[in-house]
């Protein structure tokens, strides 16, 4: 039987940009976005298109979000994005219009490889489709698709693809029930 052996961990194959921009944004993300200071939306709109992510329209952004790296962020029209929500973007997250990331949800597109006895760092993408929805203190694992108007419930977790007009709900969430929008 073979052991962790975190002596071995080697993540050099992963670049994210340059150091000094990593840092930069530590400091700039602790100072606009990562706070409670009442920040206007559009100045954090505006820091976080400096550093490289795609913002569209009518975008809200509540106190003390944390985004790990913008320059992997995509978010689409009239998209929510809740307090303590934690964005952890070691690759792309892209938000469609009109989805909804409550209050402490994480999107996290890291994970370790627990087969290895280094740990290797393994990364996905995280897609939210049109209208979808994450609960408050819900979490989306790396590599996961939210379809369309999908919702995980508060306190879930999604391992797994989420399909477009459902309910997910559980610790994996599996689906409970189908989603009706009314007028």
């Amino acid at each position: 039987m073979f052991k962790t052996d975190l002596s071995k961990y080697d993540n050099s194959w992963y670049n994210p940009g340059s150091k000094v921009k990593i840092i930069l944004w530590f400091l700039v993300n602790t100072c606009v976005i990562n706070n409670y200071l009442p920040i206007p939306v559009g100045l954090k709109i505006v820091v976080l298109r400096l550093f490289g992510a795609q913002i569209g329209k009518g975008v809200m952004i509540k106190p003390k979000v944390n985004i790990k790296y913008p320059w992997f962020l995509k978010v689409g029209d009239y998209v929510w994005i809740g307090e303590e929500v934690w964005i952890d973007n070691y690759t792309w997250v892209t938000l469609e219009n009109n989805s909804c990331i409550s209050q402490g949800a994480m999107l996290l597109t890291g994970n370790h490889n627990y087969k290895s006895s280094g740990f290797g760092l393994m990364i996905g993408e995280i897609k939210l489709a049109e209208g979808a929805w994450i609960g408050a203190k819900a979490v989306v694992c790396p590599g996961v698709a939210v379809e369309s108007h999908a919702v995980l419930s508060v306190g879930s977790i999604a391992t797994k693809n989420l399909d477009s007009y459902s309910i997910y709900q559980g610790n994996p969430a599996v689906k409970v029930r189908d989603r009706s929008i009314l007028s």
